[in-house]
């Protein structure tokens, strides 16, 4: 299980796990997303095996959009601020990370197919 983390976090190949997946990891201050690599420099493993391949990533990143919003609620009710605010921060998280939820949902969605 830490292996699988682990490669999943630093997006290694699912077949070879030396190969990176993605050329880039985007950027939100340009709007540029991630740029993925069509197959694994290393042992030629491709990533996108079939037009479609990843749409099951959309649940995978709808799940962690979820799981991050949920915690910062937590966080936000422990500290005690109101309620009312909440929405403005959960836009700001999800705006923050689409990126990161993007290559991660890709990432968990490899390595369970």
């Amino acid at each position: 299980m830490a292996g699988f983390i682990k490669n999943v976090l630093q997006q290694k190949c699912p077949k070879c796990k030396n190969g990176d997946v993605f050329q880039s990891n985007g950027n939100i201050l340009t709007l540029k997303g991630p740029k993925m690599n069509e197959q694994c420099e290393h042992c030629q493993h491709k990533f996108e095996k079939e037009p479609g391949y990843f749409i099951g990533a959309m649940y995978m990143s709808y799940g962690l959009s979820i799981a991050e919003v949920v915690a910062a609620f937590i966080i936000w009710k422990i500290i005690g601020l109101p309620i009312e605010n909440f929405i403005y921060v959960a836009v700001i998280i999800l705006a923050a990370l689409i990126f990161f939820n993007f290559r991660m949902a890709r990432m968990i969605w490899m390595y369970l197919l």
